[in-house]
């Protein structure tokens, strides 16, 4: 990846999009400190990351996973384990830690399901179930790689309700996605990258709307200026320029 200047502020609903092979999973992995960075900063919540305490106020649902296993666990159980990151390792759970698991499974629409083995429900219900392990810790921003991948159409709804509820109760979300089309009423700004790059980022367009794996914001490279300004060639309203967030000398190693 080059030239990636990026600043998400709390509260926003952002959408990475892009091909595959774009930068989409990269940036996602350099944002939780899984990919090494070779210039530049990545700061979270003002500290760079991997030199300060602030992991569970992360929340991270992947996009490959397995929620069941050999050993039967209800989806009580698995929402538990989301509580790890906030706990001391010899500590009892606590009714806060109760309260929090209750109140993930609700915000997921899960709660009449919770005592039911996890490897019993649908794909839909599984990813729910993992939104709401992450949930149960309580993060301040929640990742999540396409939550929507392989998801029925129905579920696909009820995940868009649970993203919209958790936007409002004011979670930041960073959504990697290649269907925008059921978060659309909830995304707030949309990144697309680009061969590695940023290749727009601002408001959602209508083309968008539709987006698959195919995604090229078709053209916007030859508008781009290479670090400084966002901007669509295709004349779309409501473009910003990024707010910058690198080094002056990862400037001058950003070829390398």
């Amino acid at each position: 990846m080059h030239d990636v200047d990026l600043d998400v502020a709390a509260g926003e609903v952002v959408a990475v999009l892009g091909a595959n092979g774009s930068g989409k999973t990269t940036l996602v992995r350099g944002l939780l400190g899984l990919a090494e960075v070779m210039a530049g900063e990545i700061e979270l919540f003002g500290t760079p990351v991997g030199q300060g305490r602030d992991a569970a106020r992360i929340g991270y649902v992947p996009q490959r996973h397995t929620v069941g296993g050999p050993v039967p666990s209800t989806a009580r159980e698995v929402v538990t384990s989301g509580r790890l990151a906030r706990q001391r390792w010899w500590a009892r759970r606590t009714p806060a830690d109760r309260d929090a698991v209750e109140d993930a499974l609700m915000t997921v629409g899960l709660a009449d399901r919770a005592g039911e083995d996890v490897a019993r429900l649908s794909g839909g219900q599984q990813r729910r179930v993992l939104i709401a392990r992450a949930l149960a810790g309580g993060p301040d921003v929640l990742v999540m790689d396409e939550p929507t991948a392989g998801v029925d159409a129905p579920s696909q709804v009820a995940l868009a309700d649970t993203l919209r509820r958790l936007a409002a109760s004011g979670v930041t979300l960073i959504v990697v996605t290649h269907e925008v089309g059921p978060l659309a009423g909830t995304i707030s700004r949309a990144v697309v990258m680009q061969r590695g790059r940023i290749g727009y980022d601002g408001p959602l367009t209508p083309s968008m709307l539709g987006a698959s794996d195919d995604v090229d914001p078709g053209g916007w490279d030859a508008g781009w200026d290479h670090g400084h300004h966002h901007q669509p060639d295709d004349g779309s309203a409501g473009w910003v320029p990024d707010v910058t967030a690198v080094s002056p000398e990862a400037r001058t190693h950003r070829d390398g």
